[in-house]
């Protein structure tokens, strides 16, 4: 074939297109097969190879659409998450600012109960010293009158009695406060 090709090559060298080095049988052998092997990688690869590419941008896309709502999701969570935040910090203030006003009160009603309790301790013990005192004396005026009643007796002689006796340290008495 390559003998038929270059004698046809020789043949039409001279006029037409052969003048120009162009072998019009070669160039239909080369269209021919160029549409062949077009055709060939037309139905068996150009399909297959154009499908995987528009999966890929297809999927490149769906990614870069993904990443995009991603994107916007992560911002308004963030923004969500700040609110929150927020909220529970303002929250956690309100019910500290209670838990003080609370315990402020608590501690101005102890104190009130704590002053009303020792007064009523002091007034309480107020009344037992009263109370001790006037026994006290009671007691000391009954030892004292026993002891002027024998110290009169010593110094009259006689024993007297207790009516007696007693107008005798009362007047001795009044003589002492006179005094």
């Amino acid at each position: 074939m390559i003998h038929t090709i270059l004698a046809v090559e020789s043949a039409d060298a001279g006029s037409g297109i052969g003048a120009l080095g162009i072998n019009p049988s070669a160039y239909i052998i080369s269209l021919v097969t160029f549409i062949l092997v077009f055709l060939t990688l037309k139905r068996f690869a150009f399909g297959p190879i154009t499908k995987i590419l528009v999966d890929r941008r297809k999927t490149i896309d769906d990614g870069v659409k993904a990443g995009l709502e991603y994107a916007k999701e992560r911002e308004r969570l963030d923004k969500e998450h700040v609110r929150i935040v927020s909220e529970a910090r303002s929250e956690a203030d309100k019910i500290i600012a209670t838990a003080h006003k609370e315990a402020r009160e608590v501690i101005r009603d102890g104190e009130k109960t704590a002053r009303h309790k020792a007064g009523l301790l002091v007034s309480d013990a107020e009344v037992r010293i009263q109370e001790e005192t006037t026994r006290a004396k009671r007691a000391l005026e009954k030892d004292i009158i026993g002891l002027v009643s024998e110290a009169t007796e010593a110094i009259v002689g006689e024993k007297v009695d207790p009516k007696k006796d007693g107008e005798i340290i009362d007047k001795i008495l009044k003589s002492r406060i006179q005094k």
